[in-house]
């Protein structure tokens, strides 16, 4: 096929310098349209015979001499590329060869159909690109360019036709011109995002613009509103959390002048001088009513606790006293819890007394323990009840401890338990650091003696009450006759 399309580029080259006659020229240009036929009327065979070329050629070939116009037509390197297919004159191209050039004239003109109208529906998109560009730009104030387009359109008219000899093909100019227009776009858009900000900086604030300054504004107040808020309440929070101390020793101090004010009224005046005649009341049980001694004891290895108490608990007594130490909170108890007897407890070992004080009436009751074979004593007005040995032998008692009216010490000063609190009055507590004599005990529990305690004694001044605990006042023997 490449050799038969160079042939026809030949034949046509030659036709132009032939000019030199008249019927000469004539001759050759009849000649040439003779060559060009088409292969249904004019064989091709003219390219590759002389004689048999001229005699198919028909009578426009008679009129002159047909050896010398024939070989002006011929091409040197013809009978080298497209030599014949048989030894005697050259003969026609066959029907495969014709088949095969009509094959590729037809693919040539599909490939041209489909490259002009890629380029129309690229110039109308140029188009529409340009129309919304100017658009754009006149909304902007910004004078439109000169449409690429129409240069694009001027340019694709000026191109030199596809298959014109010396010009090169037609599609690389068509495609640069059209990557020259779309770049020519993108600097228009480019420049216009670039105006835009800059424009809308200094044009006059819209309605929806206003409109979200002003929330804005608004949210940045609730914010600060907000803020303002939780501010106070962290330090509300703060004040709370260290004034809680404070707080609950006011209401302790209030509950108490209440009770008071409240047994003043029942009872009327104390009336009483002595700093000892006074009792403490605990009308509740729970774990947050008790009286605490201000003064604690000292290192003892022999002790004597007196006191008068009156129960009004439904079942166990409770617990009249108790005295805690570091890292011992049952040095020293005093206890009755449920069904269990009366015991008394140093350094956590336990001896049972055999007392009775559950009548609701006032007794005197009064302990005595030394360390020397840990002998122990334990009287209810005035007589001894119980007596035994080896409870907690050749224990020292610690000093530095506190010791507690109506509640049992888990832990040093605190961590009570309801059901071991004692629910009742009591008065007259005392402490020696020595075994009290029988006739002593004695005297105390029928008023005939006033003797204090040498460790601890019972006054006003060195008892705190809490919770709700009160002082009324009490005599002994008085209130011993009541009972």
């Amino acid at each position: 096929m490449l050799a038969f399309l160079g042939a026809i580029i030949c034949i046509i080259a030659s036709v132009h310098p032939a000019g030199t006659a008249a019927p000469a020229a004539a001759a050759d240009n009849d000649s040439a349209a003779a060559a060009l036929l088409p292969a249904a009327d004019k064989g091709l065979g003219a390219l590759h015979g002389p004689a048999e070329a001229l005699a198919s050629a028909g009578p426009r070939l008679t009129g002159g001499p047909p050896p010398p116009l024939f070989s002006r037509f011929v091409c040197t390197p013809l009978s080298a590329e497209c030599p014949a297919t048989g030894p005697g004159p050259a003969a026609g191209p066959g029907p495969e060869e014709l088949l095969a050039l009509r094959s590729a004239a037809a693919q040539l003109r599909r490939t041209a159909l489909e490259q002009k109208e890629r380029i129309r529906m690229d110039q109308e998109t140029i188009r529409e690109l340009t129309g919304k560009l100017s658009r754009c730009e006149g909304g902007l104030g910004t004078p439109p360019a000169a449409p690429p387009a129409a240069a694009a359109a001027a340019g694709l008219r000026a191109a030199p036709r596809p298959g014109t000899m010396g010009h090169p093909p037609a599609e690389p100019p068509a495609v640069r011109e059209l990557e020259e227009a779309v770049r020519a776009l993108q600097d228009r858009i480019d420049r216009i995002e670039q105006e835009l900000p800059a424009r809308t900086n200094g044009s006059a604030p819209t309605a929806p613009a206003l409109a979200r300054d002003a929330l804005h504004t608004k949210m940045e107040q609730l914010e600060e509103q907000l803020l303002s808020k939780i501010l106070t309440l962290q330090k509300e929070r703060h004040a709370a959390s260290t004034d809680r101390s404070q707080q609950q020793h006011d209401i302790e101090k209030e509950l108490n002048s209440l009770q008071n004010r409240v047994t003043e009224l029942e009872h009327g005046p104390p009336g009483y001088s002595p700093p000892d005649a006074f009792k403490v009341t605990i009308p509740v049980q729970n774990n947050y009513m008790y009286a605490r001694m201000k003064k604690s004891l000292p290192e003892l290895y022999a002790f004597t606790i007196c006191m008068w108490l009156k129960s009004k608990a439904l079942a166990g007594l409770g617990t009249p006293f108790s005295y805690s130490v570091p890292n011992q909170a049952n040095e020293i108890v005093l206890l009755e819890w449920g069904t269990n007897p009366l015991e008394l407890l140093i350094n956590d070992k336990v001896a049972q007394l055999p007392l009775s004080l559950k009548d609701k009436a006032w007794h005197h009751v009064c302990v005595a323990w030394t360390t020397r074979d840990g002998k122990w004593s334990a009287y209810q007005d005035g007589e001894q009840r119980g007596a035994g040995e080896n409870l907690a032998s050749w224990h020292a008692i610690k000093p530095q401890g506190v010791i507690i009216l109506g509640q049992e010490q888990d832990t040093l000063g605190g961590r009570f338990d309801a059901t071991q609190a004692f629910v009742g009055e009591l008065a007259q507590f005392g402490v020696w650091d020595h075994m009290l004599a029988p006739a002593e005990i004695l005297g105390l529990a029928n008023c005939t003696s006033h003797l204090q305690g040498n460790v601890i004694q019972w006054d006003d001044q060195a008892v705190e009450v809490f919770g709700g605990a009160s002082k009324g006042g009490f005599a002994a023997c008085e209130e011993g006759r009541k009972a």
